[in-house]
């Protein structure tokens, strides 16, 4: 198969596009003061409950063909992570608001030309449940987010009976083999944190090329895992339990894999809500992510992990900067909530560098 080689100009940005990067800032900013007024804490403004903080070894195997050993994985071998799961609200919801999930991993070991401010050497991979972003564009994320920021002042039982619409609008529609991206946002299943797969819903360069990411369960025991569904009229922590008690037990692996890019037309760059068809180009192993058995949830570690640590698309090496509309506002918004973040609650921010620095 022929893939698309990455150059500069496959980024098209619209001309209002920094006016609606700016909104998105601003709008969020507003929801996470109203989160902060409410829980007395100032809390990711996505991906607020973390439901497991661990830790393991991303591992590239020899071998790959030249088109996948492409910049982190252009070389066999093993790097330390940290991965931390969470789910989607910027806010500490019980788990009957059962929304979309998050899956970010740091990569240790990893030198090389990185993105401007970014001087660790580390790469950070930002994930979440769906193939793709229900606002396709920065000036749709700022439309969609206006919606979203509406909501944050309702009571939590309002956004559980949106959450079970969502989720059976995408239930009915799955049965016509199709399903809303942006039904699954506010409506996930009850599925269980570690049997799902997370991916980047949005491109990014991959050396040579360009691609999309993706993490699927690989363990036998996670995969049996996928018929589990959490009682939501039960345990309020109840997603956060039931990764722990995983962990306890088990091993967690990941496959790590990229779609290339392979058709301008049928792949968009700048339209994160379409998705690549596998038809097209398939997801493809790179590399292994192994999580031993260890306590997910520790208290010190959990508190590094939410309050000091830092998850960000801009973590990057060059070879793997954030394309689209889509990415681009990430680059600027995760930075300027989190520098909020860590400002209201008087904690400095950490771009870990060494793993060494994360509490066992």
């Amino acid at each position: 198969m022929n893939y698309l080689r990455y150059t500069p100009d496959i980024e098209t940005p619209a001309p209002d596009e920094q006016a609606s990067i700016d909104g998105i800032i601003q709008g969020m900013t507003q929801q996470s003061q109203t989160v902060e007024a409410r829980e007395h804490h100032a809390v990711r403004a996505s991906h607020a409950k973390s439901s497991a903080c661990v830790t393991g070894e991303l591992t590239v195997p020899e071998g790959l063909p030249p088109e996948l050993a492409q910049g982190l994985f252009a070389k066999p071998g093993t790097h330390p992570v940290a991965v931390r799961f969470a789910q989607g609200p910027g806010e500490t919801l019980g788990d009957r608001v059962s929304t979309h999930r998050g899956m970010s991993i740091k990569v240790f070991g990893v030198p090389g030309e990185k993105l401007p401010g970014h001087s660790a050497d580390t790469q950070d991979f930002v994930l979440a449940t769906g193939t793709t972003f229900p606002s396709g564009t920065a000036a749709g994320f700022l439309r969609d987010g206006t919606v979203i920021g509406k909501s944050t002042g309702l009571p939590e039982g309002v956004k559980s009976a949106v959450s079970a619409t969502a989720r059976n609008l995408n239930r009915v529609l799955h049965a016509f083999g199709t399903e809303s991206a942006l039904a699954d946002f506010f409506g996930h299943p009850y599925s269980h944190p570690l049997a799902d797969s997370y991916f980047s819903q949005a491109p990014m360069r991959f050396g040579d090329y360009v691609a999309k990411l993706g993490a699927v369960p690989a363990a036998e025991a996670q995969r049996a895992l996928a018929e589990w569904r959490l009682d939501p009229s039960g345990d309020e922590d109840g997603f956060r339990h039931a990764a722990a008690a995983f962990f306890r037990d088990n091993e967690v692996v990941y496959e790590l894999k990229a779609q290339l890019w392979a058709d301008a037309g049928r792949q968009p760059i700048e339209d994160a809500s379409i998705d690549w068809p596998v038809s097209v180009s398939p997801y493809r192993t790179v590399a292994t992510i192994r999580l031993p058995r260890q306590d997910a949830y520790s208290p010190e570690r959990v508190r590094y992990f939410d309050e000091v640590m830092t998850f960000r698309p801009a973590h990057s090496l060059t070879e793997h900067k954030p394309l689209g509309s889509v990415m681009r506002a990430r680059l600027q918004v995760y930075r300027a909530l989190s520098d909020f973040r860590h400002r209201q609650n008087g904690v400095a921010a950490e771009d870990t560098a060494d793993i060494g620095r994360i509490p066992a």
